[in-house]
């Protein structure tokens, strides 16, 4: 299969040609494309999160939220980020200045980088690699490390106790991910994030996965929230105990890359869940109905436009249903002790994501027609 990113790059470099320059200059101006077309979608959906976050916040606890900032305040996020980039760097007089530096870049780079692999449609990702999930599940590994390696190069004891609860609690909960994750990738007999979506697109909503896989949705989600640190789950940052964890002694553009990270992370996460349970881009009707009642052939350039067009819209719209979803268990549920954050992972989550996987593997060998064989 030629992957739609492989044909955006054809179609770029015949376009630089006609202007009559050389495939490899074409090339060239082609390569820092994809990571530029990935880091403005990312932080275009962190400004948008950020505002929602704010709005939504507000009207749960019957506030206005920012209102000035723009008309109804859509510009604050803007100005939040402004104010971080230019605030003072500081570097505590102790501190290992080099992994203190590290730590934040360590964090942000992956979950950028996983980007690359999201289709928000048919022919619209950067790159339908064949191991994407997989890609995606490694690079989720490395954050870790960057947290741990900020909290021990910050020299203070808060800061190390966030980082060590950062890393115990993405360990304990990227194996339940992981397992859930295999379970899906076994009925779509692929790793390939488009693949897993066109698996969805048979009878609309009723051939999503989330019908399927009812509890690999749930632990997935769960462990979602825990990968990104968002309430219940935000013990590696808990304020009343740790100050602020592992970004206690960080300011301005550094601090900006942790906020930066967990909000990319979110609307990653949410993105993942559309495109693995929801059907991504897929329609809750089958398109053929779409086709018969527009009275065009389902190949009908017309039908190509309105599918394609709004199969994007139904990915966004999707992902932030599920960032809604988000917002409001941060302020509806306690944060749990880490005790109990840990036992949750250990031992709930991953025994029922084991049970999960080797249910899913018996029905797809009883009933392979149901369950992708």
């Amino acid at each position: 299969m030629v992957s739609p990113g492989l044909d955006l790059e054809l179609s770029f470099s015949q376009a630089m040609q006609g202007f009559g320059l050389s495939p490899e200059v074409a090339r060239l101006l082609w390569l820092p494309l994809p990571m530029l077309l990935v880091l403005v979608a990312a932080v275009v959906g962190v400004l948008v999160s950020v505002w929602l976050e704010r709005k939504i916040s507000a009207a749960v606890q019957q506030r206005v939220g920012p209102e000035y900032a723009g008309a109804l305040g859509v510009l604050q996020p803007l100005a939040d980020g402004l104010k971080l980039l230019v605030k003072e760097d500081i570097i505590p007089a102790r501190a290992d200045s080099i992994l203190f530096t590290l730590g934040p870049i360590l964090v942000v780079v992956p979950v950028i980088v996983s980007w690359l692999i999201i289709p928000f449609g048919q022919n619209l990702l950067i790159s339908n690699v064949g191991v994407g999930i997989f890609l995606w599940i490694a690079f989720s590994s490395v954050q870790p490390i960057g947290l741990l390696m900020s909290g021990y190069a910050s020299n203070n004891k808060y800061s190390l106790l966030g980082g060590l609860r950062a890393a115990a609690q993405s360990i304990s909960y990227e194996i339940p991910l992981a397992l859930a994750v295999l379970a899906i990738v076994m009925m779509s007999n692929s790793l390939s994030t488009v693949d897993i979506v066109n698996q969805q697109t048979g009878a609309g909503i009723l051939s999503w996965n989330i019908w399927r896989q009812p509890v690999g949705f749930l632990i997935f989600w769960i462990c979602a929230l825990a990968e990104c640190e968002r309430l219940p789950f935000d013990l590696p940052e808990a304020e009343e105990e740790l100050v602020a964890g592992y970004q206690t002694e960080y300011a301005g553009m550094k601090f900006a890359l942790f906020y930066l990270a967990g909000y990319i992370n979110l609307v990653l996460s949410a993105v993942l869940v559309s495109v693995l349970y929801l059907g991504g881009w897929g329609f809750p009707i089958p398109v053929e109905w779409l086709a018969d009642w527009l009275h065009q052939p389902i190949d009908a350039p017309v039908v190509q436009v309105i599918t394609g067009s709004v199969g994007i819209m139904m990915t966004i719209l999707k992902a932030y249903l599920l960032v809604f979803i988000a917002i409001l268990l941060r302020w509806t549920t306690p944060r749990v002790r880490i005790d109990q954050l840990l036992d949750l992972g250990w031992k709930f989550l991953l025994p029922l994501a084991l049970v999960n996987l080797l249910v899913t593997a018996a029905l797809k060998l009883a009933f392979p027609v149901a369950f992708g064989g």
